[in-house]
């Protein structure tokens, strides 16, 4: 199968504008991510999908850069502009703010694209502050590890652990956190961004939602590794530390 990894850059971030252009201990943000993408082993080629000639710039020293239109309204129709003018079987959408990707993650969602037509990973939800936050997703699985829902909230709701502390919740039942990589088959992905919002997507505003709202089963390949994000400036500092750790 010929996979393909897009990393969708846009330059207008809200809470940290130039964000892929932003040096992490001396190299861009976007540099860092590309490389970690180059050293998986299922994806033929690394492309930066941007609106932004400045992202651009930077990107095609490193891997193909393709500019795209400028009102895609998430990073999946940005994929997929890019899907429909390349010969694959696959794609995998990797975030570009998660300078310390694990290459063996994105490996593992290109695997889980033989048997199922979109994948997606997640991993044991540890931090109370996250089990917390509506800004980390969650997602419940069937048991044989497709997505049956993912939400802001925290689920499922343990009735009996309902009025014991947040720690002995956490206990009860393990929560899964939903990472934020994507694989698609590619007509697939083509198809999906034709589909309007739908409801749960509208009201949770996850955009996976739209895929299981119109029957497009979702594999969640579980994965020990726990995203990173560079969100606002004060993520620079933190992820610096960590890479002088290792």
């Amino acid at each position: 199968m010929n996979i393909i990894g897009v990393i969708p850059a846009r330059f207008a971030s809200t809470r940290f504008p130039g964000k892929p252009l932003h040096p992490i201990a001396g190299k861009p943000l976007l540099q860092r991510v590309i490389e970690r993408c180059q050293m998986a082993h299922s994806i033929s080629e690394v492309i930066v999908a941007t609106d932004d000639q400045r992202i651009f710039d930077l990107a095609k020293q490193f891997c193909r850069a393709e500019m795209t239109r400028s009102d895609h309204p998430s990073g999946s129709d940005r994929i997929a502009e890019v899907a429909t003018h390349h010969k694959c079987d696959a794609v995998i959408n990797i975030q570009g703010d998660e300078p310390l990707i694990d290459p063996a993650v994105i490996d593992g969602v290109a695997g889980a694209l033989a048997d199922c037509e979109m994948s997606t990973a997640a991993t044991t939800l540890r931090s109370v502050e996250e089990w917390q936050s509506p800004n980390v997703v969650k997602v419940v699985t069937c048991l044989d590890g497709h997505a049956l829902y993912f939400s802001r909230r925290t689920i499922p709701f343990v009735r009996d652990a309902a009025t014991l502390s947040v720690h002995e919740q956490m206990r009860a039942f393990p929560t899964l956190k939903h990472l934020g990589i994507y694989g698609y088959r590619r007509d697939t992905l083509l198809r999906l961004v034709k589909f309007p919002q739908s409801p749960l997507e509208t009201a949770e505003k996850l955009e996976q939602l739209r895929a299981l709202e119109n029957g497009i089963s979702i594999a969640v390949v579980r994965v020990n590794y726990d995203s990173v994000g560079v969100d606002v400036p004060e993520d620079v500092e933190k992820v610096e530390r960590l890479l002088s750790d290792r």
